[in-house]
């Protein structure tokens, strides 16, 4: 007899799908509009046209984030491509890495 087990602490997809449409919402807010001003990825500090901003959860939807406005950032698409569902230290190890190469 299998059993299935699954993280008791990840979201549902309910969940994450509500925090999608949030973030869907603030992203036509003046306040999104205010944080992508300045046209810069939060994570490479590159200068990107606004067509190419992406909104970004520092904490990911995926591993218990919301979709509030401490933890979104814009970002350039390689960025948030790249950091997929890392955790900030994650990142910050990933970004050291890629670095020393």
């Amino acid at each position: 007899m299998g059993h299935d087990y699954f993280d008791l602490d990840a979201p549902l997809d309910g969940e994450i799908r509500a925090e999608r449409e949030k973030a869907r919402l603030l992203r036509k807010t003046r306040w999104w509009q205010q944080k992508t001003s300045s046209g810069l990825c939060h994570y490479c500090k590159k200068k990107i046209a606004y067509k190419n901003i992406t909104m970004d959860h520092l904490l990911p939807l995926a591993r218990g984030g919301r979709s509030n406005k401490d933890n979104l950032v814009p970002c350039c698409k390689k960025c948030n491509n790249l950091k997929k569902s890392m955790m900030p230290l994650e990142w910050q190890e990933f970004l050291e890495k890629q670095a020393c190469k």
